[in-house]
């Protein structure tokens, strides 16, 4: 099995990071490659670039929801760490998802699954789930389903 490119990008980064002193960056780098790690020992498989995706996708939620909590909180210094942690995420994330084609897909999901009603939304959600997983948030996704689905 051949190892992820984007795995590989990752490393290179991190060897850049090193050699530059970017000790920030280089943080950031080692927590992605340790979550990587986690995975493939836990479940004793080579990650592809789908999986590795959905890592960083769940890493940058969890930072959105932290830096949330920082900000209601009035904790600038961690919700500026919190911020910075996102933009190095978010560089190993393919392009973000327009609007237009968003709606486009899930017009298409729903008339392939034959989705009716908001029973159906799993069958949606399983079409378009690996066609937009860390392109967008998937909640947002879900409420976009929800209101096509309960207006149908």
């Amino acid at each position: 099995m051949t190892a992820s490119a984007l795995k590989s990008r990752i490393s290179d980064d991190m060897k850049a990071a090193m050699k530059s002193g970017d000790k920030a960056r280089l943080g950031v780098i080692r927590l992605i490659l340790s979550a990587t790690k986690q995975v493939e020992v836990d479940e004793r498989v080579e990650l592809d670039d789908a999986r590795i995706i959905s890592i960083l996708d769940k890493m940058v939620k969890q930072r959105r929801e932290s830096a949330s909590q920082y900000e209601s909180a009035g904790r600038q210094d961690l919700l500026d760490q919190e911020t910075f942690e996102i933009g190095i995420l978010q560089a190993y994330l393919p392009a973000a998802i327009s609007e237009a084609e968003l709606e486009q897909l899930i017009a298409e999901a729903i008339a392939s699954s034959g989705a009716r009603t908001m029973q159906d939304i799993g069958k949606v959600m399983a079409l378009i789930k690996p066609k937009v997983q860390g392109r967008t948030d998937m909640g947002a996704v879900s409420g976009k389903i929800k209101a096509k689905l309960g207006t149908a």
